[in-house]
């Protein structure tokens, strides 16, 4: 159940960032910060949807190529952004995301992999830190018992 949680709140922060890196190349590429004001940059709801089922697409393909071990840490990494950019390649086709420039999907891809990356690393951290301290309590009332 709590792997299954992890998914979801998975497949669901990377959709928002998704989103955001969205309209964050839309305030570049259509005027800035003035064509929020005046209509010319919006998301409408069926990308939002587009975006969430390619987000879940790469989630579960995700689950199954973390299966593959390597004592290379860089080759997974590259078959998860491989992947990624696959599957994001293939949406973008059937969707005609960014027809004009297909780059764009495969620059998206790798920052958010980074962001995603980071905020486990940080989470990772966090946890190893918790672990110590648990086990230095166990070892100072194991040493207090004695």
């Amino acid at each position: 159940m709590n792997k299954m949680k992890k998914i979801i709140v998975n497949i669901l922060a990377t959709t928002c960032l998704t989103v955001l890196s969205i309209m964050i190349i839309g305030l570049f590429s259509y005027g800035g910060f003035a064509g929020l004001t005046d209509g010319n940059i919006f998301i409408p709801s069926l990308t939002f949807i587009q975006v969430f089922g390619a987000n879940i697409v790469i989630h579960c393909g995700l689950f199954f190529t973390r299966k593959f071990e390597s004592k290379y840490a860089v080759l997974e990494y590259l078959l998860d952004l491989s992947f990624i950019i696959i599957v994001l390649f293939i949406f973008g086709l059937i969707f005609k995301w960014y027809p004009e420039s297909p780059w764009i999907l495969a620059i998206m891809a790798v920052v958010i992999y980074v962001l995603g990356l980071s905020t486990d690393i940080v989470r990772v951290r966090k946890d190893i830190n918790d672990i110590n301290q648990l086990l230095k309590k166990r070892k100072e009332k194991y040493s207090e018992n004695s």
